[in-house]
C-alpha cells in the first residue's frame, strides 16, 4: 500500500466525496441515455495504489464495491480495512497467477480475470473450502490477440478457448460462473470495442443464462460501455485522482 494509516484528512474525504458525486451522475445519466435501469449497473472503485483509508472512507460515502489488480498490495489492504470493522465487496480484477490463487481467496468476492483453464482450476482448488462459491468471470480477449490475456473467442485451444474456460468455470465446485470481463484493445474506438463485447455476450449468455455480469467501461469510457450493457464499471482516477506513482 501506499500508506499504512487508515486515517483520512477532511479534505481527502471532501476530494473523494466530490469525485463520487461526479461518478455517481455521470452512471446516472449514462443508464438513462441507454433506457436503462440504474440498479443494473455497480459502480466498482478501483483503489490500486490508494491507501486503506481511502477504502474507509469511500465505503463511509456508500461504496459498497472496491476493486485491486495486485494480490500483494490487495491481501494487506484487505486486511487492515477488515481491522477497522468495514468489509466491502472486494473484486480481483488484475491478471492472476495460479500461484496467487489461494491468497486471492481469502479476501476477494469476486475475481474478474479467470483465462484459462488452469487458472480456473487452481481457483476452484483454493476456493473448495469457501462458505459460499467465489463469483468469476471469465475475461474475454475482444481482438483475439493472446499477448494482453484473455479467453479466445471461438478458439479450440484446451486452455485458453472461451468455451473451455467458461466450461471450467461452471463445473468447479469452488467456483460459480458470473459473466465476462473485457478491456477495450489499444487502438480500438470503444463503440468498436464493446460493441464486439456485446455480440460476444450475448452468445455467452445463450449457452450460459446464469452468467449475466459484464464488466467493462473504465474512467474514460463507462458512458460506452453502459449503453453496451455493462453491469459493472471500473472507475479509479475519476473517482479517486490521479494515482500515486508505484513503488
Amino acid at each position: 500500500m501506499t500508506d499504512s494509516s487508515a486515517t483520512v484528512r477532511p479534505d481527502r474525504r471532501a476530494e473523494l466525496a466530490a469525485g463520487l458525486a461526479r461518478v455517481r451522475a455521470r452512471i446516472a445519466d449514462a443508464c438513462a441515455d441507454a433506457g436503462r435501469d440504474r440498479a443494473e449497473v455497480t459502480m466498482i472503485a478501483v483503489t490500486k495504489t490508494y491507501p486503506a483509508g481511502d477504502v474507509l472512507a469511500l465505503a463511509g460515502l456508500g461504496v459498497t464495491d472496491m476493486g485491486e489488480n495486485r494480490d500483494q498490495e490487495a491481501a494487506g489492504k484487505a486486511a487492515e480495512v477488515a481491522a477497522a470493522g468495514v468489509r466491502p465487496r472486494w473484486h480481483f480484477i488484475g491478471q492472476l497467477q495460479r500461484n496467487k490463487a489461494r491468497s486471492v481467496v481469502r479476501y476477494a468476492d469476486v475475481v474478474h480475470s479467470v483465462d484459462s483453464v488452469r487458472l480456473a482450476r487452481a481457483l476452484g482448488n483454493a476456493a473448495a473450502d469457501r462458505d459460499e462459491p467465489l463469483a468469476a468471470l471469465v475475461q474475454v480477449s475482444i481482438d483475439a490477440d493472446p499477448a494482453r490475456g484473455g479467453a479466445l473467442p471461438g478458439s479450440a485451444d484446451p486452455d485458453v478457448g472461451l468455451d473451455p474456460v467458461a466450461e471450467a468455470v461452471a463445473g468447479a465446485p469452488g467456483l460459480r460462473l458470473a459473466g465476462l470481463m473485457a478491456v477495450a484493445p489499444l487502438g480500438w474506438p470503444p463503440e468498436r470495442a464493446f460493441g464486439r463485447l456485446a455480440e460476444l455476450a450475448e452468445g455467452f449468455r445463450a449457452v450460459h443464462p446464469g452468467a449475466t455480469a459484464l464488466s467493462a467501461g473504465m474512467s474514460g469510457d463507462l458512458e460506452i460501455a453502459i449503453r453496451y450493457g455493462a453491469t459493472h464499471v471500473r472507475v479509479g482516477s475519476a473517482l479517486l485522482g490521479m494515482r500515486p506513482t508505484l513503488r
